[in-house]
């Protein structure tokens, strides 16, 4: 494929060094006649945007090698959008609405005490100018006398100047190695735009480098979008790559309810299109959903609910894959399908996170999934570390976890109904579409983390570590049986 791209005209081709990826810089007339398409511009909700206007078309000879071209349109795009609460004002019984700081959510969610992630090492994705949230993230890392974690930001593409999305990435950075306590080394993926060709590079990085245990994406699109320009299949392979090698992404399943947003209403439930949200929808990321936490007055866990605006559904476009074909519920014609979330954290912004932003004039409350991925991967890079990082993918661990737990099969719903301590159960809630209902369910999947007790419950589910390599020269061969054999 560099070979033919190079001969179509393009310049700085290069290819990943998994050998996934392969990136060029061309005009668009050497686009155009590359790929027998035609692309053009058009305009979308005020700004000016190109795509393709058929399909992109290779050689025959590359049939078998190139399973999708990106970069012919900058018409989709994922959302970050993080939801400013309110409200910041504390009640008594249930403790709601209150804004949490890193050790807040620890009491609430049971890691005081437990292990912190400062053995695993994890990342962010992230867009733009990062230089703001990382001044944010050592003043709010001094506020809360957290430790300064070692921070790299690996840049993928060119530098962006943007800051738009920086309460996201104040979030992010804030609230996972927060939660985790301490991490060995935190990343940022900092791509230029939140188009679906530069994530593939952020993503692919992430993979190709394999620094990075687990990872958070705080952004998503409807998912129809990157199934139409072929990044879903070119995502896939590259987060399967991460899986098979121990890599978590966990993805946030969208503000939206049971729909995915199409324009800027996070927070606002069904406003968008009956669909799920990718990333989230991978069958090799982990998506998490949403919820509204209650504390009581000491701040301990009381329970939560599902939160109305969290994302989750079926997918119209991936398969279940095999840790989760036997809880999901039984839904007439979709049977087989992903469900989505696979977990869920507290995302409600009126029981959300208090994130320090200078441009904000100090602490804020702010939520949404974008809130409930970084806790996740907080809460798993405790468990990493806790576990030498040998656990790998996330995914078929927690549901073994939650199968381990008190099972039976509903007569009515023939859904397989598993109750674990590793897990809380949001009791009650609806998100659109779908009400929460006993075992897993399309608003918060398997529930949220008590992280103590999910220490414990993962255990069994630890792969042993490689015993270590004898000390010392390694032993002489035994001599062959009968004595050694005389020399000619």
């Amino acid at each position: 494929m560099s070979q033919y791209l190079t001969r179509q005209g393009f310049s700085r081709v290069s290819v990943s060094s998994n050998r996934l990826l392969v990136t060029a810089r061309g005009t668009v007339a050497e686009a155009e006649r590359a790929f027998d398409t035609a692309i053009a511009n058009f305009s979308l909700n005020g700004q000016t945007v190109y795509a393709n206007t058929g399909a992109a078309m290779v050689p025959s000879s590359l049939g078998g090698v190139v399973v999708a071209v990106l970069g012919l349109n900058s018409a989709f795009k994922f959302t970050a959008a993080p939801i400013k609460a309110s409200s910041t004002t504390s009640t008594s019984l249930p403790n709601y609405p209150h804004e949490y700081s890193p050790q807040g959510f620890w009491k609430a969610y049971q890691a005081v005490g437990q292990p912190t992630g400062s053995k695993t090492a994890i990342a962010t994705f992230a867009q733009g100018n990062l230089t703001n949230p990382i001044q944010n993230l050592r003043t709010e890392e001094k506020l809360n006398n957290l430790p300064q974690v070692p921070l790299t930001v690996e840049q993928v593409g060119l530098a962006s100047p943007s800051t738009t999305g920086n309460l996201e990435w104040d979030l992010d950075s804030q609230f996972s190695s927060g939660m985790a306590q301490n991490v060995s080394h935190y990343y940022f993926y900092d791509t230029t735009s939140l188009t679906d060709s530069d994530l593939a590079r952020a993503f692919n990085l992430f993979a190709s480098q394999d620094l990075a245990k687990a990872g958070s994406a705080s952004l998503g699109e409807c998912e129809a979008y990157p199934y139409l320009v072929g990044s879903m299949v070119i995502d896939d392979e590259i987060f399967a790559e991460a899986a098979a090698q121990g890599q978590t992404v966990l993805a946030s399943a969208g503000d939206t309810g049971a729909t995915c947003a199409v324009a800027p209403t996070s927070g606002v439930p069904d406003s968008g299109l009956p669909m799920v949200n990718y990333p989230a929808s991978s069958p090799y990321v982990v998506g998490v959903g949403g919820t509204t936490l209650l504390t009581n007055s000491n701040r301990t866990y009381d329970q939560e609910l599902s939160w109305n605006a969290g994302g989750g559904g079926i997918s119209q476009f991936e398969t279940a894959p095999y840790w989760q074909q036997e809880v999901l519920p039984v839904t007439a014609g979709t049977t087989g399908d992903r469900g989505v979330p696979d977990m869920a954290m507290d995302a409600d912004p009126e029981s959300g996170a208090n994130v320090y932003s200078q441009s904000n004039g100090g602490f804020i409350g702010v939520g949404g999934t974008s809130l409930s991925a970084p806790l996740a991967l907080g809460v798993w890079a405790r468990i990493e570390s806790a576990y030498g990082n040998r656990l790998g993918f996330a995914a078929p661990v927690l549901y073994d976890v939650y199968m381990s737990g008190t099972c039976q099969t509903d007569a009515t719903t023939l859904e397989y109904i598993c109750s674990t301590p590793a897990f809380h159960a949001p009791t009650a809630g609806f998100n659109g579409l779908y009400p929460e209902t006993p075992g897993y369910n399309y608003n918060t999947g398997l529930g949220t983390f008590n992280t103590a007790n999910m220490m414990a419950a993962i255990q069994p589910f630890v792969p042993k570590a490689n015993p270590a390599p004898p000390a010392g020269p390694p032993p002489a061969p035994a001599p062959p049986p009968g004595g050694p054999k005389p020399h000619h």
